[in-house]
Order: structure tokens, then C-alpha cells, then sequence
């Protein structure tokens, strides 16, 4: 029961407090690893510079797998003891505890909801700089000249986005393989969301990780748009045009993932979401408003608990039935 508690103790935490400062926070710690190992990568022949981005990735994937293994083979090396009584409680209590903090940096509930409102609060003072500002952390398109309504598209679809990239993702890989899966997964979704652009810069170096990621996104974020159908009935949002949007706009979108969670969305909301001059998901002809912001948080936090409720803590067990040693 370890890992379904822990699992709880997480959404718990990022519900409640966000995520940690920086310097405490694992997947900023991987960020800043990539981030120095990069430079190292050049070269004037695409492939070496492909090889190289593959070794950056596995490196850091083993550093992480390492690490994430070496916590739970210490947990498991403590619970071989014949613990009884108080020795018994305080070593449960403190696997949760720990295994829960640890999960808990692999996703990003208020993390994301706490971005999205300072880019609508911007908005909401019409200081366009600012929210293209605050837009550009977390999209990769460039927002110099975008205006109102297309810094509002591009804060839903990212929120969109976030529910496979921060949240599910995460959950759907512990729920198999542990901590070590949804750190790995965390560590190549950074790798994508640092090098993974098809600029002169990073087409090469970032090859691998953009693939790696889309092949680990496949099933997670169709899994997660059907999720949140389920969500837009629970909030009486538009859950037969999700959809039909869904089936008709999830692949229209360069990434063979992202589209599926995003047209979802757009689906549910009756509005359009648009990338200029890449693609435009949705038939929805009014403006997006609050209230749709407002909305689609609501999605992502619903979509957070149905999944854990109908997918993590089931496979858990399932597989521990079947004879899986759960590797927390």
C-alpha cells in the first residue's frame, strides 16, 4: 500500500503547496545538469552531434536512474529487517512520506495553475509585454508579437499540454515502473522541452530526446484526453464535441501527441486554439475569456484525480497481484 498512499500524499502536496524553491527541486536540478553538458554536444557533423545528444540523455537518464534506484533498494534493504511494533509504523510512515515528496516533484498541478494566472492577471491589466514575458517560460513558440487572444490559446492549450507533460505522464509510468519511471519520464520530457526544437541549435542535439519523448507520450496522452472526457461530463462541459474535436483535431498538430489533450480541450470549451501558421484545433468562434481559463484549471485538476482513481492505483494493484515487485 506504500506506493497507492504515497501516490495520494503527492496530489496532496502539490494541491495544497506547489512546487518546492529551485534549489530543491530535482527536476530543475536535472535541467541545470543538461544544461552544462549541452555545450559539449557541438559539432560540425550532424550525426556526432546526434550521438552526441543520445550520450547526453542516457547519461543523465543513468545518473537519475541511479539515484532513484539507490533510494529504493535502501528501502527495501530496511524493510527485510523484522521490524515489529512502533519500528514497524515509523518505517512505513516514513516510506510514504519520503516516496510521496519525491513523486510529488515529478508533477506540476498549482505549479502550472499559478503560471497560467500570472500570465491572465497581465491580461487583465492589458500589459501584453509582461504576459508575452511570462508566456514564453513555458511555450516554445515565439510570443514577441502575439496578441491577446493568442496569448490566452496559447496559456489553455499549455495547460492542455501540462496535464500529459506534468501530471498523468508522471503518474502512468510510477504506476508500471516506480519512482524510476516517472523520473525518467521527467527527465527526458525536460531533455524535449530544453533541446528538443528543429532550430539550426538543437535539430541534431535534440533528435533524440524529441523522439524519446513522443514515443513515451504516445499512450499517455491519448489515455489522458479520453480522461478528460470523463471530467467534462463531471463538469457539464461539452463532453460529445470533446470528442468529435478530439478525433478530428488530435492529429493535426506537428507533435503526434500533443494535438490529442489539446483539441480535447478546445472541444469541451467550444472554442478554437490556434498556432499561427501551424495549425488551428477547434470551431469555436467567441473570444476565450476567464471563464474558460477558469474551465479548463478545472479539467486539469478533475482529469489529475480520475486518472490516479481509474488508472494509477488499479494498475498498481493489478500488477501486484499478478506478481509484480512494485519498485517504489
Amino acid at each position: 500500500m506504500i506506493p497507492i498512499v504515497a501516490v495520494i500524499l503527492a496530489l496532496v502536496l502539490d494541491f495544497s503547496l506547489g512546487d518546492p524553491k529551485n534549489r530543491y527541486h530535482p527536476t530543475v536540478w536535472m535541467g541545470k545538469l543538461m544544461g552544462k553538458l549541452v555545450p559539449y554536444t557541438r559539432s560540425i557533423n550532424p550525426l556526432i552531434e546526434k550521438i552526441n545528444g543520445m550520450a547526453l540523455l542516457i547519461l543523465v537518464i543513468t545518473i537519475v536512474s541511479i539515484l532513484t534506484l539507490s533510494f529504493s533498494s535502501t528501502l527495501k534493504y530496511v524493510e527485510n529487517f523484522d521490524l515489529n511494533g512502533i519500528y514497524k509504523i515509523l518505517f512505513l510512515s516514513l516510506s510514504i512520506i519520503s516516496v510521496g515528496v519525491l513523486l510529488k516533484t515529478t508533477i506540476a498541478i498549482k505549479g502550472m495553475e499559478n503560471h497560467a494566472s500570472k500570465i491572465m492577471n497581465a491580461l487583465s491589466k492589458n500589459d501584453l509585454d509582461d504576459a508575452r514575458a511570462k508566456l514564453s517560460m513555458i511555450v516554445k513558440r515565439n510570443t514577441k508579437n502575439l496578441d491577446k487572444q493568442h496569448i490566452i490559446s496559447a496559456t489553455l492549450e499549455s495547460i492542455s499540454e501540462n496535464i500529459v507533460d506534468g501530471i498523468t505522464g508522471p503518474l502512468f509510468y510510477y504506476s508500471i515502473f516506480g519512482l524510476v519511471g516517472a523520473f525518467v519520464y521527467r527527465t527526458v520530457n525536460t531533455a524535449d522541452s530544453m533541446i528538443g526544437y528543429k532550430t539550426e541549435i538543437f535539430r541534431n542535439v535534440g533528435w533524440f530526446a524529441a523522439n524519446c519523448d513522443k514515443i513515451l507520450n504516445f499512450l499517455p496522452s491519448r489515455l489522458t484526453s479520453l480522461v478528460m472526457v470523463l471530467s467534462c461530463v463531471m463538469l457539464k462541459k461539452d463532453w460529445k464535441h470533446s470528442i468529435h474535436i478530439m478525433k478530428r483535431d488530435g492529429p493535426k498538430t506537428e507533435s503526434p501527441n500533443a494535438g490529442y489533450p489539446m483539441a480535447t480541450l478546445a472541444g469541451a470549451l467550444g472554442i478554437r486554439f490556434e498556432k499561427i501558421e501551424h495549425y488551428v484545433l477547434g470551431d469555436g468562434n467567441s473570444e476565450i475569456s476567464e471563464q474558460h481559463f477558469k474551465s479548463a484549471i478545472s479539467i486539469m485538476k478533475i482529469t489529475t484525480i480520475l486518472f490516479v482513481l481509474i488508472f494509477t492505483i488499479p494498475v498498481i494493484l493489478l500488477l501486484s497481484s499478478l506478481g509484480w515487485r512494485f519498485n517504489v
